[in-house]
């Protein structure tokens, strides 16, 4: 017999994703993004405006850092995003999985077709970005310019989407990426011949999760195409990013003066594609980086309460991103079930302190206020994949 608390734990759960799922669908999909400020109407009809980087990064992040959704009143519509949509579609297709409604077979195919008329044009292999323009301090990216994160999870939900629905197309588009991620995107080599890769065909960071997700992507197509050199490419990847790991197990976010931070989402990115990279080559050299990451990464971004932390050495602010990313962290690692009771706390406090009554998880919490703008992929679509991978087998066994 479960356990009562167990099965209150399970249904609570089960109606947060079941909330969330129905959220989305009345959005269909579209949504204002965290970093989307730039597409407003009122600033690009303004050329002193657009075409100054510092004006551009301030008007930026005072859209990313305002608890007050002010885009309707500039023009910024509510769009697709392409990584949103890979998202999406690998949470549909672990629903599907489970349970092989009509319904979610339906929003798999939607999802795959749109996905594949977003693909950035004019590079040597299949690649995806954003729906905005975007400045960074280090650099300065035109709406759809590629990148090698987006790229990497839409190509993971397209070979997933193709086990499915075997349709040839999303096959071959996804193993084309592997020329956009060798090609096109700029390496960093260091002194022994390992590199890492740039976010994007238009800068030359080293940003440690850009690289290996690369590499994971190479390795999932290596699944495919069998093709050695994808995973010999990998392996110079992951072992530049493991040289670049500190004696504690973290990683700082990349090289850069000012990408010294140490955060939660992007460490779990970096666990899981090494993970992959393990797993699919069988090179078992990189054991002790994982254990030494994971012990950290466990130790430093979950309280006692499961208030998941967004950064190594403070609480706030607390971004939904990081309760998702532990999910799918944990779940790439095979280490959900000897890790559940932390899960499951930090799947109540989450679905308690930030998620609406209208099924939507908030962006971020403050010390002092909560930002509850709905965003579709930052939040919405990194809760919808990561809820999707939890069994009922997980749920059913008692706390």
């Amino acid at each position: 017999m479960m356990h009562r608390k167990s099965f209150k734990t399970k249904e609570k759960f089960k109606d947060a994703l079941s909330r969330l799922k129905y959220y989305v669908g009345n959005e269909s999909f579209k949504g204002y993004d965290p970093f989307d400020g730039l597409n407003s109407r009122l600033f690009q009809s303004v050329p002193l405006l657009k075409n100054n980087k510092w004006v551009r990064l301030a008007w930026l992040q005072f859209f990313k850092r305002s608890p007050i959704n002010f885009r309707p009143l500039v023009g910024i519509k509510k769009d697709y995003n392409p990584k949103g949509l890979g998202l999406f579609l690998l949470g549909y297709i672990n629903l599907y999985n489970k349970n092989p409604k009509a319904e979610y077979l339906e929003k798999i195919k939607f999802l795959s077709d749109k996905i594949l008329l977003l693909q950035s044009e004019g590079y040597s292999g299949a690649c995806w970005g954003y729906h905005f323009d975007w400045q960074a301090r280090a650099f300065f990216q035109p709406k759809f310019t590629p990148t090698v994160v987006a790229t990497s999870f839409i190509v993971e939900a397209l070979l997933s989407a193709y086990d499915l629905l075997k349709d040839e197309k999303l096959l071959q588009t996804a193993v084309s990426a592997k020329e956009f991620i060798l090609n096109d995107l700029n390496k960093s080599f260091d002194k022994d011949g390992d590199y890492t890769l740039s976010y994007s065909p238009l800068d030359k960071t080293q940003v440690f999760n850009a690289g290996l997700l690369g590499a994971k992507t190479l390795c999932l197509i290596y699944e495919r195409t069998k093709e050695k050199y994808l995973l010999e490419e990998a392996r110079k990847i992951v072992n530049y990013t493991a040289k670049n790991q500190q004696k504690n197990g973290a990683w700082a976010y990349g090289t850069l003066p000012f990408h010294q931070w140490i955060d939660s989402f992007h460490t779990g990115y970096n666990l899981e594609a090494m993970q992959v990279y393990q797993d699919i080559s069988g090179d078992k050299s990189f054991e002790n980086h994982l254990k030494k990451g994971l012990d950290y990464y466990l130790n430093n971004f979950f309280t006692a309460e499961g208030i998941p932390k967004y950064y190594n050495d403070k609480i706030y602010p607390v971004d939904v991103h990081a309760p998702a990313q532990l999910i799918v962290t944990l779940n790439k690692m095979n280490k959900l079930r000897e890790n559940e009771s932390l899960v499951k706390k930090v799947l109540i406090w989450t679905i308690k302190n930030m998620q609406s009554k209208k099924g939507y998880f908030f962006y971020q919490k403050n010390k002092f206020y909560t930002n509850k703008i709905p965003y579709i992929r930052w939040t919405q679509a990194w809760m919808f994949y990561a809820m999707s991978l939890l069994s009922d087998e997980f749920y059913d066994k008692p706390d």
